[in-house]
């Protein structure tokens, strides 16, 4: 181990990833920036992440054997994304400092635990209910009605593991096509627009946020996020900024995490937010950071789990930025938009193109005179 205190590691030190996706590349890629080694840890031999990482082990996330030599090497761990085996994260843990926690994990990865959490705090959601059966399903029907949202509890992002449910569907047959997993039925939020907050915490307690961006949605998958949000006043992105912190206090949260908020009208014309989903690591929405921001989002999460100074987060030169999402065949715009005057391009080197698929990123800068 190459820790310089109880919380700190030095350069030249090895970052464990767990996940090889493009998150995870693009962490070992701020990591090399600032002299750390990087291990990856994914059960897929042709994961992104392993091209830019100095080690990497393929084996499955239930190989305790294999989880306990990767994190004897590594000087701390942290992972790209949340979907991983609570056994595996306390595996991890009696081997190598692990950030975010186990706790945070097991807080996030579940829907219905994380709404009980968050509510908890006094932070509103949607309403929801726990489904497993037809019956528990009419009766959350009955309560929140429709259109409603059947989501499993578990593994689901990018629009996977839910389906709406309106007047005239059949809501048996609906939940039959989740295979008896847990559920959760989310009432309908009628938002004005979604935005989200990408913050770290450090083991010191520091706090850094960005400023909250607006994202646009398509076919579930996110589309555009754009900084600052369009539409939105001071006041509400600063508690929108304030849930932010809560949520990772209460955590006693070390990294990167983003937090999912849907704007709604309130009394009088006035806006409330409402959160809609944490999570646990660096986030498509803060891709735009990655140039327009002074620190990136991945750059801050490798300081945050290191326990070194947090970055400014100030937007860069105070320019509007725009992200736009490369899915599937979109990513064989690469020549034009390697052409595009201030455009920045970010591919994840995925061998294949998949409907759905999140190949790669733009980013673009606009000078303050000419936002809007």
């Amino acid at each position: 181990m190459t820790l310089s205190t109880p919380q700190q590691v030095r350069p030249g030190a090895t970052l464990g990833i767990v996940g090889g996706g493009q998150l995870g590349r693009m962490i070992a890629l701020a990591a090399a920036n600032y002299g750390l080694k990087v291990h990856v840890y994914a059960p897929d031999a042709d994961s992104p992440a392993f091209d830019v990482a100095a080690a990497h082990t393929v084996a499955p996330y239930e190989d305790e054997t294999a989880l306990a030599a990767f994190a004897d090497a590594c000087d701390v761990v942290t992972y790209e994304f949340e979907n991983i085996p609570h056994a595996t994260a306390a595996v991890l843990s009696e081997h190598a400092t692990v950030r975010p926690s186990a706790r945070a994990l097991l807080t996030t990865q579940d829907r219905l635990v994380e709404k009980d959490f968050v509510n908890g705090l006094g932070i509103p959601t949607a309403p929801y209910r726990a489904v497993e059966t037809a019956a528990e399903l009419d009766a959350a029907l009955a309560a929140l009605g429709r259109p409603a949202i059947l989501k499993t509890r578990r593994f689901g992002y990018d629009g996977k593991g839910q389906r709406s449910i309106r007047a005239g569907d059949d809501a048996a047959a609906i939940l039959a096509g989740f295979n008896g997993v847990p559920c959760i039925l989310e009432g309908f939020v009628p938002f004005l627009r979604e935005i989200s907050v990408v913050a770290a915490r450090g083991p010191d307690g520091a706090f850094a946020a960005y400023e909250p961006c607006a994202n646009e949605h398509r076919d579930h998958i996110l589309a555009l996020t754009r900084v600052p949000a369009p539409g939105l006043d001071a006041a509400t992105g600063a508690a929108a900024i304030d849930i932010a912190r809560a949520i990772a206090e209460a955590l006693d949260y070390v990294g990167v995490l983003a937090v999912e908020l849907f704007e709604v009208e309130g009394p009088a014309g006035a806006s409330r937010l409402v959160v809609n989903e944490i999570a646990p690591r660096v986030h498509n929405s803060g891709h735009w950071t990655t140039e327009g921001a002074l620190t990136s989002q991945f750059a801050q999460a490798v300081r945050a789990v290191c326990g070194w100074p947090l970055g400014d987060t100030a937007r860069t030169g105070g320019m509007a930025v725009e992200m736009e999402n490369l899915i599937g065949d979109a990513a064989d715009r690469w020549p034009a938009l390697l052409g595009e005057p201030g455009a920045h391009l970010h591919l994840y080197g995925k061998a294949e193109a998949r409907p759905g698929r999140k190949m790669g990123h733009v980013t673009r800068l606009v000078p303050p005179q000419t936002e809007g």
